[in-house]
């Protein structure tokens, strides 16, 4: 779902704006104004978790820069409402307490969304925690979480990608597919929900968490969103200038000026041309790291006029 649309917000928004339209809806559609209205309390959840991911600087830029499926594959339902002020911002409102009975989810308690509630009715007028765990019972224990390693080139960090993976649960060899989005970058790790072991007890199945590995390119490395590249140029070129052909993942070629007098390892930039900040980000460039090719051994016409050049100076 959109965050700024379940809100009535946009990206642009201030914090101040965002907790005043997450107050106008918090209270038009709190559990306690809408007895029996599981229409409303799903609506509530939603707003209480849009409300948790844009009210944190740091969620809220994850959100920005990945998008919903990109956030939600980084993002557990427990990790969007840790550190989540939601308790003492209700209770800011006047309408904690939840009738003293605490909040009755409707997916059956035990998930860290319902752990989350069941804790902020504990602090709201009293009893709410009391009411909610007496009513509460042991969920069979989840299955174990996978990690399987996912190694991808670094043009399909350009465009994304979607994988299909061999593995085993439950003692079966299953494929799974998923979405990589663009601009991922080494190390970071895609979360596949229910695709883990299955529970010994028959509760939820563990996640599958995918590691991301950027195989090495023959031509680029990577630095965030920039590529960087080295060219060698004769000692003329660096000194009189010349043209290189700088070619991108895409197969381009573009040819980028060496100036006169270039110096070792100056970087010549080609602007737009890098890895993507992100699936719906901007690209960054290509910058080529300028070498001086010095030859180990020289002809003895070569050897006059680099003599000659030393009695001028070069």
């Amino acid at each position: 779902m959109d965050y700024y649309e379940v809100l009535g917000v946009t990206k642009t928004s201030t914090p101040d704006e965002i907790k005043k339209a997450y107050r106008k809806l918090a209270l038009k559609y709190h559990p306690d104004r809408n007895k029996d209205n599981k229409e409303a309390e799903e609506t509530f959840k939603k707003i209480s978790e849009a409300y948790a991911v844009l009210s944190d600087k740091e969620k809220r830029q994850q959100y920005d820069t990945f998008g919903s499926e990109g956030f939600q594959q980084r993002y557990s339902q427990e990790d969007i409402f840790k550190g989540s002020n939601l308790g003492d911002i209700l209770r800011e409102f006047g309408i904690g307490g939840f009738g003293g009975g605490g909040f009755r989810t409707s997916s059956g308690g035990g998930s860290p969304f319902d752990i989350f509630f069941q804790q902020a009715a504990g602090g709201m007028g009293g009893g709410g925690q009391a009411a909610y765990g007496a009513r509460q019972y042991r969920q069979p224990a989840k299955g174990a979480d996978l990690i399987f390693e996912l190694s991808i080139s670094l043009k399909e960090v350009l465009t994304g990608v979607e994988k299909t993976i061999s593995l085993r649960r439950g003692g079966k060899q299953e494929n799974v597919t998923v979405k990589v989005p663009a601009g991922m970058e080494e190390g970071k790790k895609l979360r596949l929900s229910g695709k883990g072991q299955p529970s010994p007890e028959g509760g939820h199945p563990g996640d599958l968490f995918l590691l991301i590995k950027i195989q090495p390119h023959k031509t680029f490395t990577r630095d965030g969103s920039d590529l960087i590249m080295e060219h060698k140029i004769p000692f003329s070129s660096a000194c009189l200038g010349d043209d290189v052909n700088v070619p991108t993942l895409e197969g381009k070629k573009f040819k980028v000026k060496v100036p006169a007098g270039v110096q070792q390892t100056s970087k010549l930039r080609l602007k737009g041309h890098g890895l993507p900040k992100g699936p719906k980000g901007a690209r960054g460039d290509i910058f080529v790291k300028i070498l001086v090719k010095i030859p180990k051994k020289l002809s003895e016409d070569q050897k006059e006029t680099v003599s000659q050049l030393k009695e001028k100076g070069l």
